[in-house]
């Protein structure tokens, strides 16, 4: 590595502009591997979101790319500051585009037509390479494009009845989406895609068009939670289908052509495996936290306390912990439960439902917003037992954390959380207050066993999800992939994982029916 090591950590809305368990762990691996080079590349919203953490040195660029800037022609991540004035497509050129670009929705909306979406992103990848793409997709054929794929009598879409609105709100989003195709990586260095999703467009050109190493992280199933996201979007029916249809045949071409995937749970990677990554390319990385940093956080409060860290977001569910809450204070009435976390920009209204909900329920007097901390194991120790209640999760900061700390938790058993948790807390079904409530009563009825599971707890964090033990992992993946070959080390799986594969969690929100 004479040369230097040189990365290019692709991120979509965490880091460095938002605070958040994926962004602690980027801040972790650059701030872990001083001698390696960091280009940021961050898919942001409008590129004005002011960055929230303090980048370290050895990250040498920072490139933010805005998905919903006004106008896309001048080309993704900018950097020039020269407005590019795009060639319009005319000829020979506009019939290949059109032609492509039917391809391109066909293998989107029917993938049993046999069309190539590798081959047809590419493609596009070329045009936005030239910051040409946007003004094509924008044009009168290509929404007459659009509408002819819709309606065509064998797609479900057809019975929709797309109108010419639909046709101009999915162009205006796909191209939006699209965005990130033109951003370019130094083609020395590893591009490492810390979601699947958007953040994979800007490594899948660089592998094709430069050779670049790409490297896959996944912290949560992304794929998922569109899928859950779309469910309540405002959009009609032929809109969804075709955006969904997108993110699809996107995460199955990210898993394909990735070099490497390295999934923070066993949970992740047999969703991989099952979307069609090859099982030889997948190795687990767990998260880790420093011991050091989240010591045992000593004797419990006085007052019998709850707590929980993180965003203020609806994934959070947080819906479901105020209900339990509720629910748990009938039987303990001094109980307390207390939220650390920041809202983030336009989750205001979330957190405005959240009060209301504690209103409706009379439990406003016992539950305090707490809002972010600075010492995040002071949150920990403030309660006797750490809360999460996600609807989904990749191998959640918030829990490795609060065990860290000495403290138990209950959980809901979404992602990697029984595997983190092991049997050191209790793990619930999503969604279900009265699981979480009783959960609660029982640890907080028993003394004894709450404090010996905070013991436990401790102990197994330092036995398996140690940062050092986490950051040296990805340092031998850069190496490898960087073509410099170490000797791997075989991944330490939890002797209790138990988490089975269940049917797909697409098998009952398919393409054809979500959000109809």
């Amino acid at each position: 590595m004479s040369r230097g090591l040189h990365v290019s950590m692709l991120t979509e809305g965490t880091y460095p502009h938002v605070q958040g368990g994926v962004s602690t762990w980027c801040d972790q691996l650059v701030r872990g591997m001083p001698e390696v080079d960091f280009h940021i590349v961050s898919l942001t919203g409008s590129g004005r979101e002011p960055v929230t953490w303090e980048l370290p040195r050895n990250v040498y660029r920072h490139t933010t790319v805005p998905l919903w800037g006004a106008d896309g022609g001048g080309g993704a991540g900018g950097g020039s500051g020269v407005r590019r004035i795009p060639r319009l497509l005319v000829g020979r050129e506009r019939r290949r585009f059109l032609a492509g670009y039917e391809r391109f929705l066909l293998a989107v909306l029917d993938p049993a037509a046999g069309c190539d979406f590798g081959r047809e992103l590419y493609a596009l990848a070329a045009l936005s390479r030239q910051g040409r793409l946007t003004t094509a997709m924008r044009s009168e054929a290509a929404l007459r494009t659009l509408i002819s794929v819709w309606t065509m009598r064998h797609l479900p879409t057809a019975r929709a009845e797309p109108t010419l609105h639909d046709a101009l709100t999915a162009t205006d989003l796909l191209e939006h989406l699209l965005r990130p195709l033109g951003a370019q990586v130094p083609p020395d260095s590893v591009a490492h895609a810390v979601s699947s999703g958007l953040a994979t467009l800007p490594a899948l050109a660089a592998k094709y068009f430069d050779g670049a190493p790409f490297l896959l992280t996944e912290h949560g199933i992304y794929l998922r939670e569109r899928y859950l996201g779309y469910r309540s979007g405002a959009q009609r029916w032929p809109v969804k289908a075709l955006l969904l249809g997108f993110y699809r045949e996107l995460n199955s071409l990210g898993y394909r052509e990735a070099d490497l995937i390295t999934p923070c749970n066993q949970y992740n990677r047999r969703w991989e495996e099952r979307g069609g990554a090859p099982a030889d390319r997948i190795r687990t990385v767990y998260n880790g936290v420093d011991p050091h940093l989240f010591p045992h956080a000593g004797a419990e409060p006085g007052i019998p306390t709850l707590t929980w860290a993180g965003r203020i977001d609806p994934i959070k569910d947080l819906e479901t912990l105020v209900r339990a809450y509720a629910l748990a204070r009938v039987r303990m009435p001094a109980l307390r439960l207390r939220l650390f976390g920041g809202v983030p920009e336009g989750g205001e209204a979330y957190r405005t439902k959240l009060e209301k909900l504690a209103a409706e329920l009379g439990v406003t007097d016992g539950i305090t917003f707490e809002g972010r901390v600075a010492d995040v194991a002071r949150a920990y120790a403030a309660g006797h037992v750490v809360m999460l209640s996600s609807i989904s999760e990749g191998f959640p900061f918030s829990i490795i954390e609060a065990m860290s700390c000495g403290r138990t938790t209950v959980s809901t058993d979404v992602g990697g959380v029984r595997e983190a948790v092991g049997d050191t807390g209790v793990v619930v079904p999503p969604r279900e207050p009265e699981a979480m409530a009783r959960a609660v009563l029982d640890l907080m009825g028993d003394d004894a066993r709450r404090v010996e599971l905070g013991q436990l707890a401790r102990q197994r964090v330092i036995d398996l999800f140690t940062l050092r033990r986490s950051v040296d992992g990805f340092r031998r993946i850069y190496a490898e992939l960087d073509g410099v070959p170490e000797q791997e080390e075989a991944t330490v799986l939890p002797s209790d994982w138990t988490t089975e594969l269940r049917d797909p969690w697409w098998s009952d929100l398919s393409l054809h029916g979500a959000g109809s």
